[in-house]
């Protein structure tokens, strides 16, 4: 879609005073993810009439490990960094998640992530538990050379943790195939012998699947397509918004675009761009690469535009694929949304749920909309393990069938007990773990 003239923001959305993506709309450090996704859980639970002497067992993390990390900077000083890993479910296979480098990780933020990956993996069907990972620092403001000290002195440290076997990690915010190269050849020199299979997103040339990097973004695609369907809404054509244009959000805004979905608005940290014509994607995709900042803010035939007003545009499709509680009880009733595809984990909090819920948004829960990530992991996983790789085309194929089936069967359920879309998908997720923790027993 070509890029017209810039065009001003609607005037009944205020300027935003803080256009960073750190924390944007809220900006409620306060508020408790892990408790956000427990009362997203017992809502499920409690409709699959689980007995309630056993709920604990598949709600509550089974490790939690926090390390403080010696890192020399390049001033030749030493610094503490405090990290964590999140072991929530091995249930159904190795733990599996992605590790983030952010200013505001703690532990209840991963312990959230690690429980929301155990869902995530299940309501698509793939063989792992969940886990997360994070370190306290702010990759901006460090060089090359200190990300790789602090994460070798992270992967060394947690060397009891993880394995093909026991824990695969993965990128994250602030993360990517990079760190996990250095992670895997990290675990790799302490074992004396290369492990492909320890972390996934790592380069095609170490052992990485063709298709990762795109994988979130596409399986975005693929629900959006699915709702849009249900909704008889056209896609072509259809006003597009995203929050966060990071990996997940440029990919998705990228393939909506080519299958004729106008992209009107996108935010990062650092600004955001709008036209109501629709942004010309090649375009912007390239200043973005060519940018100092590598930054949406100031992309010629836009208008400025901060991530609270983004939030508050009219469009069809709005995809928050940034962090989490960006959508609260304070903002959720300006959204102007028809469908809300969650990109990010755990954008939506259960207040801003139930507001959407009156309005008749639709959501499509972050454990089913960016699941296509942690899918095409699983095939890295599983094809580094048997040392034969897929050409692109059928890794992008397997994750269709497995994204579109999946929303299927969240759907079918949401119809069937007349719930929303995370409901069911939470119903979907737990029952799948509570049948394999029946199946295998309690040892305790």
């Amino acid at each position: 879609m070509k890029a017209g003239r810039a065009a001003a923001v609607p005037t009944n959305d205020k300027p935003s005073q803080h256009p960073h993506l750190s924390r944007l709309a809220s900006d409620d450090l306060h508020i408790s993810s892990f408790k956000n996704m427990m009362t997203q859980f017992d809502e499920a639970a409690r409709r699959l009439n689980i007995d309630p002497r056993y709920v604990d067992l598949i709600k509550l993390p089974r490790r939690s490990v926090t390390v403080q990390l010696p890192v020399q900077m390049d001033n030749g000083t030493f610094k503490m960094f405090t990290g964590y890993r999140v072991q929530h479910s091995i249930m159904r296979g190795p733990a599996k998640g992605g590790i983030r480098y952010h200013p505001n990780v703690s532990l209840d933020e991963v312990q959230a992530l690690a429980a929301w990956m155990t869902w995530k993996c299940a309501v698509v069907g793939i063989p792992f538990g969940g886990a997360k990972g994070g370190i306290v620092c702010d990759p901006e403001k460090m060089s090359r050379g200190e990300l790789e000290r602090l994460t070798r002195r992270y992967t060394a440290d947690l060397m009891d943790e993880i394995g093909p076997e026991k824990d695969v990690p993965a990128p994250d915010v602030n993360t990517d195939a990079q760190t996990m190269a250095w992670i895997m050849d990290t675990y790799s020199m302490h074992v004396r012998h290369t492990v492909t299979s320890v972390v996934t997103g790592k380069p095609v040339e170490l052992g990485g699947s063709c298709g990762r990097r795109e994988a979130t973004g596409r399986g975005v695609l693929f629900c959006v397509q699915e709702a849009a369907k249900h909704l008889k809404l056209p896609l072509r054509g259809a006003r597009v918004a995203v929050q966060g244009f990071g990996n997940v959000g440029s990919v998705a805004a990228d393939l909506l675009a080519k299958e004729g979905a106008r992209i009107i608005a996108v935010t990062d940290m650092h600004g955001g761009a709008y036209n109501p014509d629709g942004l010309d994607m090649p375009k912007l995709l390239d200043y973005v690469k060519k940018s100092a900042s590598k930054s949406v803010a100031k992309f010629p035939g836009s208008q400025s535009i901060s991530n609270e007003e983004l939030l508050k545009l009219g469009c069809d499709v709005l995809i928050p694929a940034a962090l989490e509680n960006q959508i609260t009880e304070e903002n959720a009733q300006l959204l102007r949304c028809k469908i809300l595809a969650e990109g990010a984990n755990g954008p939506t909090t259960p207040e801003a749920d139930s507001i959407l819920d009156k309005k008749g948004v639709f959501i499509v829960p972050d454990i089913l909309c960016n699941a296509g990530g942690v899918t095409v992991s699983y095939f890295e996983w599983v094809q580094d393990r048997m040392g034969l790789f897929w050409e692109e085309e059928e890794v992008n194929g397997r994750l269709e069938r497995i994204m579109r089936r999946s929303f299927a069967d969240v759907l079918k359920i949401s119809v069937e007990h007349k719930v929303n879309m995370r409901i069911a998908a939470f119903m979907l997720s737990i029952k799948r773990v509570w049948d394999a923790m029946v199946m295998r027993g309690i040892y305790a």
